[in-house]
This record gives structure tokens, C-alpha cells and sequence, in this order.
């Protein structure tokens, strides 16, 4: 997998990944497998986690908003941990259920 861009313009992985995650709009989520199919292949769910993990421009690239399929929040959240990703999601007014997960159903994102 390569991180940096090509001279002939051509995105690379994490730049597709960023890409996507800037589609997410305020309010929804979308799963780690979601991107990975958006951004090119659905095998690259844990390349979605490292993208996100090292991502160069939070305030414009909402890693927040990208959670497990059932909903879960990321312990290893890059800017806070998962208190702090579930705070910004409750600011947008995204609903957890009983366990701490997002209700799915109600704020997943359908491309």
C-alpha cells in the first residue's frame, strides 16, 4: 500500500480514504468497512483505522464520524480516545444506545 501521491496525479490510498470520510455529513456515520468499499476496495477496513489514525487535517477530515459496523467507537480514537468521539458524535446529535453504541439504523450513512 502507498501513503504518498504519485507524480501522474493519481490518488493514493489514504488520500481516497479522506476522500470519503469527507462525504460523511454532520449528524451520520458510516462503518470502517463502508470507506473501504467507497474508497476502492473492502478489504482495506484496517487501512480506513490507520488513514484515520494518522490523519493530517482533522478540523476537514471528520475521522470522528467513522465507527465499527455495530456501532462502536473507537477506544484508540487518535484525537481524545473514545470519550472524546463519542462526545462530538452526542454534539451532532448522533444516539447511542443502551450499550454506547450509535443506533445504526437511525444515523448510518448510505452512500
Amino acid at each position: 500500500m502507498k501513503k504518498t501521491s504519485r507524480q501522474d496525479g493519481e490518488k493514493n490510498t489514504f488520500e481516497k480514504i479522506y476522500d470519503v470520510v469527507k462525504m460523511i455529513p454532520e449528524g451520520s456515520v458510516a462503518s470502517y468497512g463502508q470507506v473501504a468499499e467507497i474508497a476502492g476496495n473492502p478489504r482495506w477496513s484496517r487501512v480506513v483505522g490507520y488513514a484515520l489514525h494518522s490523519n493530517p487535517d482533522p478540523e476537514h477530515i471528520p475521522c470522528h464520524r467513522v465507527v465499527t459496523k455495530d456501532g462502536r467507537v473507537s477506544d484508540a480514537f487518535a484525537f481524545g480516545g473514545g470519550n472524546e468521539q463519542v462526545r462530538r458524535l452526542k454534539e451532532e446529535g448522533v444516539e447511542f444506545d443502551a450499550t454506547g453504541r450509535v443506533v445504526m439504523e437511525k444515523f448510518q450513512m448510505r452512500f
